[in-house]
């Protein structure tokens, strides 16, 4: 399905009457957790989920009360939400339906791994008007996928894509992974053309970050897990970018190809700085002002959502000076960038005004491109996202509120 419909655009970024559009919710339960994530998640025991999806429905009840919200997309992610079971899965399809107009969205994502979903899942998610399917699958090497700790295998990609296409689920998207230990720039170039062979409309590609609290982050303290060198992981991006490309699939942010139509709604939500709900576990919601961080813990969560609907850890109060500089980092994720005349409309200030010796100084280096509407970042320059983006940092007394 061709995403052309217009969008419901936001008009002011300080009203505190703004309809939220987007919302993320978080199930946080897989069959067997990955070597490499750090996201919030749990083994998934039946009597668990139970709990967890009653307790999610108290906290959607208390932000959306008892009345059908319009939105234009929703993600469910994870954890893996296809981990749940029939009964689950359609207990937690109703809650959403109950408190959002469903009718009225654009983009309904799952997120799903290999071998989770059944024709019986797909049948469901689709009744309840789930229109496009995340998955997992990092890479297409049985040896590199067990040693990530992933459970399903290569076969198990093939199968379920078949099942989604079988039930006229053509909005599907794949992860892949890169910079991975052991992995080489020829099997990764086998991982995009196996990817690229099923002619899919979007396609995500991340380098592994070694995370705390990971059995990744154990080995590498240890001195038993060594990456790729950065030259090769350089050249594995660039080679991304070059084959996905030559296939179609543009670039529409640093990590993210899609064919025109299909970029993820969802994700431009949050590269376009533009508030959502966030329900679950260690979910995060950005409204008006401030961002919300749930707790993690399973029974924190669990018990605060059922007694009050808020289960909040804590509350990041969000000003002009820290919105600013979240359109700029998340605004330049994108290959399309920031555009000028939107910042100035609504912060009354031009980026140059804020920015313009940064600006001089990354477009010498070649990281940096301006246009009479745009500043975006040079292929080159995404090479080095982490320094681009901290040069947009304010120093206090930069911006008054």
């Amino acid at each position: 399905m061709l995403l052309t419909a217009p969008l419901p655009m936001i008009e002011n970024e300080w009203r505190t009457d703004i309809m939220i559009l987007s919302t993320y919710i978080h199930i946080p339960f897989c069959e067997k957790l990955c070597h490499y994530c750090d996201f919030t998640k749990f083994f998934y025991e039946e009597r668990m989920a139970d709990e967890y999806l009653q307790a999610l429905a108290k906290e959607m009840s208390f932000y959306l009360k008892d009345k059908k919200h319009p939105m234009r997309t929703i993600f469910v992610g994870g954890g893996t939400p296809t981990a749940l079971n029939l009964k689950q899965l359609e207990y937690l399809l109703k809650q959403i339906d109950d408190h959002i107009d469903v009718s009225s969205v654009l983009e309904y994502s799952f997120e799903a791994n290999p071998g989770d979903l059944n024709e019986d899942k797909i049948k469901l998610l689709k009744s309840y008007g789930v229109n496009r399917i995340s998955m997992g699958v990092q890479v297409f090497d049985d040896q590199l996928l067990e040693d990530l700790g992933r459970l399903h295998r290569v076969a198990d990609v093939d199968q379920n894509i078949n099942h989604l296409l079988k039930n006229g689920m053509n909005n599907i998207s794949i992860d892949l992974m890169y910079g991975l230990p052991n992995q080489t720039l020829d099997s990764f170039n086998h991982s995009i053309e196996q990817a690229l062979s099923y002619d899919l409309p979007h396609y995500s590609s991340y380098s592994l970050q070694i995370e705390p609290k990971t059995v990744f982050y154990q080995r590498h303290q240890k001195g038993k897990l060594h990456k790729p060198p950065e030259e090769v992981e350089a050249k594995m991006f660039e080679l991304l970018i070059d084959k996905m490309s030559k296939s179609g699939k543009l670039q529409y942010e640093i990590s993210n190809f899609a064919e025109v139509g299909y970029e993820s709604q969802h994700n431009l939500t949050y590269w376009n700085n533009q508030y959502y709900y966030g329900f679950g576990a260690g979910a995060s919601g950005y409204l008006p002002g401030k961002r919300i961080i749930n707790l993690r813990p399973f029974p924190a969560y669990v018990k605060e959502a059922t007694r009050s609907g808020q289960p909040i850890l804590h509350i990041d109060e969000i000003g002009k000076k820290e919105q600013i500089e979240e359109e700029m980092f998340l605004g330049l994720r994108k290959r399309a960038g920031v555009n000028k005349l939107e910042f100035e409309r609504k912060y009354h200030r031009t980026i140059n005004e804020l920015y313009g010796k940064q600006i001089e100084e990354l477009i010498e280096r070649d990281w940096l491109e301006e246009t009479t509407e745009q500043i975006k970042m040079t292929e080159h320059g995404q090479l080095f996202g982490n320094e681009v983006f901290q040069r947009f940092l304010l120093e206090d007394g930069d911006f008054d509120e």
